[in-house]
């Protein structure tokens, strides 16, 4: 595939889109998915037949608009999104195409505050394209920017771009990207590997899992810039087998790049080649760790390993590899399209760039949202989350999944950055975002992420096997009523344990929903231990509770 066939490939698609009046786009991530968006697709598209519109309304199916608690979603003409969408609505809706008065679920104009406070990078494409056709990946300039680095630039100026980005790696420890990608660069010659970590395992995150199905193609091409760029010329995605819409989507993303030659040998005429596989995970938390993930596709057990050796000295097949989460790989299209220094004036001052976040839990909007890192999680909850529920009181939120912590009303101001959120007793995490009103017990929420580590810990280290139960034992005694004052120091000391002690990141933060409820909320420890009584009345008591 040479640059000017690719030109001519997303000019078709350009004219093809343009001969329709009306584009009507229907949501068919996994959330729309569950509420019968196919059904809704199939609806609308009957119903233009039926109305003799064919020619006119383009119906088709797209990836994540965000909005997920209130699918499914249909986008009218980039003007508004109609919520809520039953099938036999498909009538309706077509005929009010266009006019003031919308028919057809809720209608939401785009300046809504759950979209207007939001900046889209990596989502940009996201609900506007259809991730099944590459041709209109293309068509939005898909593939020009791996063309352009693997004919134009030298391996190092990609580098240099993706540093002077600021980029950090979105899976969670935010290590700096271009650093992690100049060191599997000047690893030692033969093959080298690039893995996509997208074992996205944290409760209630689905970040990664919508930017597969929304817009794979970014993924691939992400990669194989990566692959360029570190001198390697093999890929793997690692994805949770819980993805079967996912999984679809790039199996089919890969073929039709294959099909096309901008994956494989000799890309783009050049001397690169790159190849792409899938392999399947079978929903082990553990297996986020970079080590245990290689060595899950490697076929044998996934636990982790002592570092060093770092997988980009010795990784997959003892080879040097580059290992990046799924959303830092969407960034490099961006990245390398407006420039290292376009990216690093978005955010904050150490921490660039946008991030995108699920938004879960007491919000009026749940979804998925796209901020400019710096944003403070005020912001967050009362734009784009539209406040809490049935005027109830904002208690807490959790940022970082069962490795992060839980962060107070007092601290609402705080700005949402890989320091400040570490500094708070939590961390940046993969991106789950889960807001707690009035009505959650801290000390039950602290029992569910240690339930949830004791149940995901591969058992290779004592700390975290035998730590992660005994933590779990003496917060159930809480819950019920029968702790004492010294339960509640013997858990302090196994939290500290845990975390200097525990090979590897699990067990080393499976403490920090423990220790940071036992910082902002220590009261409500003591009123189950000291006056056997839930504050929130959500635990049950033992005798007296």
């Amino acid at each position: 595939m040479t640059r000017d066939e690719l030109k001519k490939i997303g000019e078709a698609e350009q004219e093809r889109i343009r001969k329709y009046r009306h584009q009507v786009h229907v949501c068919m991530a996994s959330g729309c998915h569950a509420l019968r968006s196919d059904k809704v697709r199939t609806g609308l598209q009957a119903e233009a037949k039926k109305q003799g519109r064919e020619g006119e309304v383009l119906v088709k199916r797209v990836g994540c608009l965000g909005l997920c608690s209130r699918g499914p979603l249909v986008l009218e003409d980039q003007s508004r999104i109609h919520t809520g969408v039953a099938p036999e609505e498909a009538g309706t809706l077509l005929r009010s195409l266009g006019e003031p008065e919308a028919a057809g679920g809720e209608p939401l104009p785009l300046d809504h505050p759950f979209f207007k406070g939001q900046r889209k990078i990596v989502m940009e494409h996201s609900g506007a394209i259809d991730p099944e056709r590459i041709e209109e990946y293309i068509a939005v300039g898909g593939y020009e920017q791996m063309l352009a680095a693997i004919i134009d630039m030298a391996p190092e100026a990609v580098i240099d771009q993706v540093t002077r980005s600021g980029l950090r790696g979105r899976g969670g420890a935010g290590y700096p990207t271009g650093l992690k990608w100049s060191t599997v660069a000047k690893a030692g010659g033969g093959d080298k590997y690039v893995i996509c970590n997208a074992d996205e395992g944290d409760p209630g995150a689905f970040m990664d899992r919508s930017v597969m199905e929304s817009t794979p193609h970014q993924l691939i091409e992400g990669m194989i810039i990566a692959g360029y760029a570190v001198g390697a010329n093999h890929g793997v995605i690692y994805v949770r087998a819980e993805y079967p819409l996912a999984i679809a989507r790039l199996e089919k993303a890969i073929g039709q790049a294959e099909k096309m030659g901008l994956l494989g040998r000799n890309i783009g005429a050049t001397r690169f080649s790159f190849d792409l596989q899938l392999r399947y995970g079978a929903g082990a938390f553990v297996t986020g760790e970079e080590t245990a993930l290689i060595a899950s596709v490697e076929g044998r057990r996934g636990t982790p390993r002592s570092r060093p050796p770092y997988p980009a000295e010795r990784g997959l097949w003892g080879r040097p590899t580059l290992i990046n989460n799924v959303e830092t790989l969407a960034n490099v299209v961006p990245i390398l399209k407006n420039g290292g220094d376009w990216y690093a004036g978005i955010g904050a001052e150490k921490s660039r760039g946008t991030k995108v976040f699920a938004l879960v839990g007491r919000v009026n909007n749940v979804g998925l949202i796209e901020v400019p890192l710096g944003i403070t999680l005020r912001e967050i909850i009362e734009g784009p989350g539209g406040g809490i529920p049935g005027g109830r009181k904002f208690k807490a939120v959790q940022t970082g999944g069962p490795s992060g912590g839980c962060i107070p009303e007092a601290s609402l101001d705080l700005p949402v950055d890989y320091e400040s959120l570490v500094q708070a007793g939590s961390i940046m995490g993969s991106g789950g975002m889960i807001v707690m009103d009035e009505t959650s017990c801290m000390v039950d929420v602290a029992k569910y992420f240690m339930q949830f580590c004791m149940s995901e810990s591969c058992g290779k280290c004592i700390p975290c096997r035998v730590g992660t139960v005994q933590m779990h034992h003496l917060l159930e005694k809480m819950t019920t009523g029968s702790a004492t004052g010294r339960d509640l120091e013997m858990l302090e000391e196994l939290c500290d344990l845990a975390r200097h002690a525990s090979l590897c990141g699990l067990g080393q933060s499976a403490p920090n929903p423990v220790l940071s409820t036992l910082r902002y909320f220590r009261d409500e420890y003591l009123a189950h231990i000291d006056e056997k009584r839930c504050p929130a009345g959500v635990c049950t008591m033992g005798a007296g509770g």
